[in-house]
């Protein structure tokens, strides 16, 4: 039976946080909606300190942005863009649209149509979250996706360079530097000056994920986000420097984000406790790691691997770490994750920054019922029928009629009643199912 070494915070304190931020967001999109633009502008202000003359970047802004980075930098972002790519177009690949005739004269089939306008919000207040560009701009190019507009919150009083850069060379038709539930709601709602989206799609903090979730349903969006999770799973084939360290790169995103590790071996789990201290010690970014891992870190010993699957399974971690001697073993049996790193080799890290799958991954718990953002999330697959003879029609529409009013259906049999009449020569009378 697994055993817990540390605990993460009462799910109800973190209730009562999302209570909060729910009533702020509300107040916030109502206000966009009504106010447009002049909303915008003082929420900007009152945010971000950021009130230009347009938030949408020229292209000669762009370019003076992109003179900023260094070359490194700028080849950088394009080896991971490309890796972003070339993943999605081999994603793309495997959606096929199809066409079968599945009785004589009965034709089905689907097609694969990109969504014609996405927003792509990219985080920038802690962290310039410039790998977020490449997530999201790319693969929904790589989609088909016609307009593909982005946005990411000013840094430190100016567009930052490297997100403006990254944007534009995943293909953004149209940059703005605006940030937070303002971004999110322009998009999506629309403004005098930026035309409204289809889709929403990148992570953010609490209030950008919140107001996405409010505003699914006028929009789509690529899934309900929220902080970073990081799942380690160990054995003692592994040590507890490696454990630490992974468990710490992703509790450094913010003060909420779960980092969660689970083994069979109580004297790794122990180790690793004392080395999250350590190295709390000497990291930079300790102020925010060190109240994660306080607030909403575990450590979870279990007697087997298949308790260890059971474990992960429940936790549905968005991350999830496998350092074991057989990390295949959880390949083979997991079913509720994120994305999953396989091996002490790889780390979350590659899959955030370069790698090439999609870094937007379900948090929560959402990882039950979705996988993250790829190049399927920005295609509607959309269904057709035609039907090629008289017969099929008349076929199919004798049992259409019947089970419309086997339901009470009148109208809709007398849809399929008057292709009978028509193309079978049947006379059967209004308000009857034909026989």
């Amino acid at each position: 039976m697994p055993r817990h070494l540390k605990t993460a915070m009462r799910a109800e304190v973190r209730a009562e946080a999302d209570a909060a931020v729910r009533h702020t967001v509300e107040e916030t999109l109502a206000r966009i909606g009504a106010e447009g633009d002049a909303a915008v502008r003082a929420l900007s202000k009152q945010f971000d300190g950021w009130e230009p003359a347009q938030f949408r970047l020229s292209e000669v802004e762009i370019e003076k942005a992109i003179s900023q980075v260094s070359r490194r930098d700028l080849e950088d972002i394009r080896f991971a863009q490309e890796q972003v790519g070339n993943f999605a177009r081999h994603q793309r690949a495997a959606l096929q649209d199809i066409e079968v005739e599945t009785l004589p004269g009965v034709v089905l089939g689907h097609r694969n149509i990109p969504v014609n306008s996405v927003g792509c919000y990219v985080p920038g207040g802690k962290y310039p979250m410039v790998a977020s560009a490449h997530m999201s701009v790319v693969t929904a190019k790589v989609a088909g996706v016609k307009r593909v507009i982005a946005s990411a919150p000013p840094f430190h009083g100016a567009p930052h360079p490297a997100i403006v850069a990254a944007m534009h060379m995943a293909g953004a038709d149209e940059i703005y530097v605006l940030g937070g539930m303002q971004a999110v709601g322009a998009m999506a709602l629309g403004t005098e000056s930026i035309a409204p989206v289809d889709m929403l799609v990148g992570p953010g903090n609490a209030f950008v994920a919140e107001a996405k979730r409010q505003l699914y349903g006028r929009v789509g969006i690529d899934l309900f986000a929220g902080p970073t999770e990081t799942l380690v799973i160990a054995d003692d084939s592994v040590d507890a420097e490696l454990c630490a360290t992974d468990l710490l790169g992703q509790a450094e995103h913010g003060p909420t984000s779960p980092a969660v590790l689970l083994t069979t071996s109580e004297a790794l789990a122990r180790a690793t406790m004392a080395e999250v201290e350590r190295l709390l010690a000497i990291l930079p970014t300790a102020g925010i790691a060190a109240q994660a891992w306080k607030d909403y870190g575990e450590v979870i010993v279990c007697d087997s691997l298949g308790e260890m699957v059971a474990e992960a399974d429940r936790i549905a971690s968005e991350h999830v770490q496998v350092m074991t001697r057989d990390p295949d073993y959880f390949l083979n049996h997991m079913t509720n994750y994120g994305a999953l790193f396989l091996g002490p080799r790889t780390n979350v890290a590659y899959g955030d920054k370069v790698i090439g799958t999609n870094h937007t991954l379900p948090t929560r718990g959402a990882a039950r019922y979705t996988g993250g953002l790829w190049v399927g999330k920005f295609l509607k697959t959309c269904t057709y029928q035609r039907i090629l003879t008289d017969e099929a029609s008349a076929m199919v529409g004798e049992a259409c009629s019947r089970l419309c009013m086997l339901e009470g259906f009148v109208g809709h049999a007398e849809q399929a009643n008057v292709r009978v009449r028509r193309y079978g020569g049947r006379n059967v009378a209004y308000g009857t199912a034909a026989e």
